[in-house]
């Protein structure tokens, strides 16, 4: 029989620094999804994976969150990327992350709106983050970053480095992370 050759792991550099995340920032595993709040494969992972990933792992690892709308199919994609940038401001970027994929099919101003004083933020403040469009650019840049990188469809994650494309079940990222954390794959 023939010798079968080790499978081949890109490693990729995603700066997770200074973007929304949860978790020790010393933690082993660091997750950065690349993400669309419109997106219903998004959605199916907050729903399905993302707390039990949480969970599995308590302590090991820092979840980052980063922007790709997909703006020629999901016209609320940029607006509610914005407006979570905006409750980020506030330190409730997470319970704002939550409660927009909880509230998915109701998307646009009046929910973000709604969101931001059901979390009692500065309303005013959030308001005007929001009119002055001031994480526009911001968005923009992470979308230009994955793109640039290569990725193609929300969502998209990167565990330390390593590539796992789409709403993938819980199964998918514990293998990847076991591996991650016995060392089994090169740096």
């Amino acid at each position: 029989p023939a010798a079968t050759q080790p499978p081949q792991f890109t490693r990729y550099d995603i700066p997770a620094e200074g973007f929304p995340g949860i978790g020790p920032e010393d933690a082993p595993i660091v997750i950065v999804e690349f993400s669309d709040f419109q997106c219903p494969f998004c959605k199916r992972f907050y729903d399905e994976t993302y707390q039990q990933l949480l969970a599995t792992y308590p302590g090991k690892i820092r979840f980052v969150y980063r922007h790709l709308p997909l703006t020629s199919i999901h016209p609320e994609a940029f607006p509610s990327a914005e407006a979570s940038m905006c409750a980020n401001e506030q330190n409730t970027f997470w319970e704002y992350h939550d409660k927009i994929f909880e509230n998915q099919d109701k998307l646009g101003r009046e929910l973000y709106m709604q969101i931001a004083s059901d979390l009692n933020l500065g309303v005013t403040a959030f308001e005007n983050c929001l009119n002055t469009g001031k994480y526009k650019d911001l968005v923009q840049q992470d979308s230009d970053f994955a793109i640039n990188l290569g990725v193609q469809s929300t969502p998209t994650f990167f565990i330390n480095g390593l590539a796992l494309v789409g709403a993938q079940p819980l199964s998918a990222f514990t293998q990847l992370i076991d591996k991650e954390l016995a060392g089994e794959i090169p740096k």
